[in-house]
């Protein structure tokens, strides 16, 4: 016998001791408590078993106890149960649930933990295996793309076309997959620059040589050993009794294999899920996994649980009427026992800005208890948003009125890193003597301008009692730096001067910011960025370029910010919570806001865009979790117009209002704003016309051009709900920015001539005739009338 099996089976003999008497014979009150589908979940023992719950249906509650009467009724010993969780925050949850109903037993519970967390103790066992030593290091983030960049440059790949991000994506994702280098399809291998699985190969091959692996190799190499060696599977399948998997919906192909083989042993596999909760497609997850899951184990009992704890009848209605609309779903109906409650609230409104400032009186309202409802605290309201850039419209609007928040899952708007960076970038040009700006951008992104340089910099800033912008032109000037950072620094301190003396000028403010960010090459950076948060740190530096339309120039803009980021609330005072739907799941409050709910925003356009209906799918499910996680209180609301780099953008009304069950739902955007009622739920058109559906309302109502606009830019008076209050003096500029197409001769202040190579809405890619390829923003170019076409 091998020496890891002997070990193995002695530690699992010694905890293989028969339950005592006392355990064996303590009453299950836990039972008491479970509705009828709870406790045929719990005690549903013997083969595979989908439990299928619902939100807020008390999932949790029946996968502890089933633990807990495994081991109360001496089905199995706490070592040969096998219960598997996503977070670690969960595994302890568990551990302390199961311990409160059956005591200390649950200590000798070796297995109960993370998928990462088990695969770490069954590779240390048998690390050989593949390759590895039982000490091997599991790298960070930072380390694996230390190493991926080390073999890019290896292979002489340009880093800043194929960044180490964009690799360690791929490779991540094929691990999710379980696929080792030589498994890779021959359709994807060609990715990154024709070389992706070559370097995968390369890469795996460096780890065993550092004795090392990543986060995907836990599972990765864990399959592999359990896949090539049957007498290690075995063992394994033998003494795993009974299999326990949480949040089932969530598992990608490598944690889907790595059960699915340990459960061929005695097939005693229970899991809990929702597939109408999936929605980390993103990051790897399967929905298609629990969907399949009675092909997969012929026999299995589903069981559903569909009696919600949490929210009212109407707010689950309104949930279900929504992810009825999906396709791929196993099928559930959600019922309360709990009073009827308020209907879900629709509402819609003019921008952003005023959907913030709505929501925040609405909150004040809930607070106070004027709205004729039991007062919420701001800590059980929850305000749930697609996508981060949402939130900077909230943040500014809380901090003005003096309402308490916090950003969970984040930093707040304005100290996230891309904010900051270019607020540095801002105040170097406004004030040059702004030496810690300067000193934050000077080498962001990359000029060549290391630690040395900016030591170098400091000196000759000291030596002649200057600021660091003027010891940099000294410093290029001088020559004293090696020539790409020498002309690196030249042009920086070049275009703090323009930039400069644009702001003196009295220049559009907003154009300046969007100047300073597309020629430093700081969008671009991101843009090239292939890491999954890089396109929201561009929808945040869209919005930040929004926000400067509050004020007259720059240096307003740059005071208010920094008299937002030095009011520091109380960190006991009650606060509003504000997050991303994903961050939400699992979570509930008696008081939820969902807004932004339009087209293009929710449902994600890129979701959609790359995953056609299976992306909008997703979304839909997205959808079903905000609205479930309200328990009392639940409004969705939409803009009819977001302020995009300075561009006013219609926007309809997400589809998935449409699908919210009228009688379910009370309408607050007043009849004929925008063009008409809204939805099957609106007030019913005085004309014999039948109703239409909120989608066809939208579509005929320009709000351009609408009666709601009309009236609005007639109107002297008091504003209708929902009119900002600005609207009787604010003049939208409906003008497009100037087009070019492909080939189109044009000039640009800083780059001088190029020919348009691509275009992307008012976006375009220039080839200049000496400054290269670059990226510009349409409005800062013109048509090169000298050359013709």
């Amino acid at each position: 016998m091998n020496s890891w099996i002997s070990d193995e089976a002695d530690a699992f003999e010694a905890a293989a001791e028969p339950l005592s008497a006392r355990a064996a014979a303590r009453p299950a009150r836990y039972l008491d408590g479970l509705n009828p589908e709870q406790r045929a979940a719990v005690e549903t023992l013997d083969g595979p078993v989908l439990v299928l719950s619902g939100a807020g249906t008390g999932k949790t509650k029946a996968l502890t106890t089933r633990v807990a009467h495994l081991l109360n009724i001496g089905r199995a010993r706490p070592n040969e149960i096998l219960c598997v969780t996503f977070t670690n925050r969960a595994a302890r949850e568990m551990r302390h649930r199961v311990g409160a109903l059956v005591g200390g037993v649950v200590e000798g519970m070796p297995w109960l933990g993370t998928f990462h967390s088990l695969s770490v103790r069954i590779l240390r066992r048998h690390a050989e295996l593949v390759g590895l030593k039982s000490n091997f290091t599991i790298l960070d983030t930072d380390d694996q793309l230390r190493l991926l960049r080390q073999l890019i440059q290896a292979a002489n790949i340009d880093e800043k076309r194929w960044p180490p991000r964009l690799l360690a994506g791929l490779i991540d994702g094929w691990k999710n997959r379980a696929l080792t280098p030589e498994r890779v399809p021959s359709s994807e291998a060609s990715a990154f620059d024709h070389r992706g699985s070559e370097l995968y190969a390369q890469y795996q091959e460096r780890l065993r040589t550092l004795n090392a692996c990543d986060f995907g190799d836990l599972l990765l190499h864990v399959v592999g050993i359990f896949q090539n060696h049957p007498d290690v599977l075995a063992r394994y399948q033998s003494w795993f009794r009974y299999i326990l998997v949480d949040e089932y919906q969530d598992t990608n192909v490598a944690q889907y294999l790595w059960l699915r083989l340990l459960a061929a042993g005695h097939r005693n596999i229970a899991v809990v899920g929702d597939d109408d909760q999936s929605i980390y497609g993103w990051r790897g997850a399967e929905v298609e996994n629990i969907l399949r899951f009675e092909k997969d184990f012929p026999g299995a009992r589903v069981i559903r649980l569909e009696q919600n704890y949490r929210s009212t009848p109407h707010i689950l209605a309104a949930a279900s009427g929504v992810i009825a609309a999906n396709s791929q779903r196993l099928g559930k109906t959600l019922w309360t026992d709990l009073p009827a409650g308020e209907k879900v609230r629709l509402i819609g409104h003019w921008d952003g800005e005023e959907e913030a400032r709505w929501i925040g009186e609405e909150i004040e309202a809930y607070a106070r208890g004027t709205r004729g409802l039991d007062p919420v605290s701001p800590d059980g309201v929850a305000i749930l948003v697609r996508a981060t850039h949402q939130m900077r419209a909230f943040e500014d609007r809380f901090l003005t009125i003096g309402l308490p928040y916090r950003v969970v899952g984040g930093p707040r708007f304005y100290e996230r890193q891309e904010i900051r960076d270019a607020m540095a970038y801002f105040r170097a040009a406004v004030s040059p003597d702004d030496d810690l700006a300067f000193e934050r951008i000077v080498n962001v992104p990359k000029r060549g301008i290391g630690d040395k340089a900016a030591q170098e910099i400091n000196r000759a800033a000291r030596e002649n009692g200057v600021g660091l912008i003027e010891g940099a032109r000294l410093l290029a000037a001088a020559g004293g730096l090696p020539a790409r950072a020498r002309g690196q620094l030249g042009a920086l301190v070049s275009d703090f001067d323009r930039w400069h003396e644009m702001a003196r000028a009295g220049a559009d403010h907003v154009a300046l910011a969007e100047m300073i960010l597309e020629e430093s090459g700081y969008v671009g950076m991101w843009q090239a960025e292939k890491s999954p948060d890089a396109q929201g740190r561009l929808e945040n530096l869209k919005e930040l370029v929004k926000a400067l339309n509050e004020f007259e120039n720059l240096q307003g803009f740059l005071e208010h910010v920094s008299l937002v980021m030095d009011n520091e609330q109380d960190d006991a005072a009650p606060k509003v919570t504000i997050m991303t739907l994903h961050a939400a799941k699992g979570l509930e409050f008696p008081c939820v806001f969902l807004p932004g709910w339009e087209d293009g925003l929710f449902p994600s356009q890129r979701s959609m865009d790359e995953s056609g209906v299976k992306g909008l799918e997703e979304e839909r499910r997205l959808a079903y979790v905000g609205i479930t996680r309200a328990r009392r209180y639940c409004t969705i609301s939409f803009a009819a117009n977001r302020r995009v780099y300075n561009q006013w953008q219609s926007a309809l009304p997400s589809r998935f209002i449409d699908e919210l069950p009228p009688a379910h739902v009370e309408v607050l955007t007043p009849p004929g704003l925008y063009g008409g009622g809204y939805g099957a739920a609106a007030p019913a058109p005085a004309s014999a016309e039948p109703p239409g559906t909120l989608m066809n309302s939208a579509a005929r109502a320009d709000v351009y051009n609408s009666p709601g606009w009309r009236r609005m830019q007639a109107r002297s008076g008091a504003r209708p709900v929902s009119q900002p209050r600005e609207a009787r003096d604010m003049v939208i500029d409906a003008s497009a920015a100037p087009s070019y197409g492909v080939g189109a001769r044009v000039f640009h202040q800083k780059f001088g001539h190029g020919t348009v190579t691509a275009v992307e809405g008012d976006k375009l890619t220039i080839d200049f005739d000496k400054a290269g390829q670059k990226n510009v923003v349409a409005r800062f170019v013109t048509a090169d009338a000298d050359v013709p076409f």
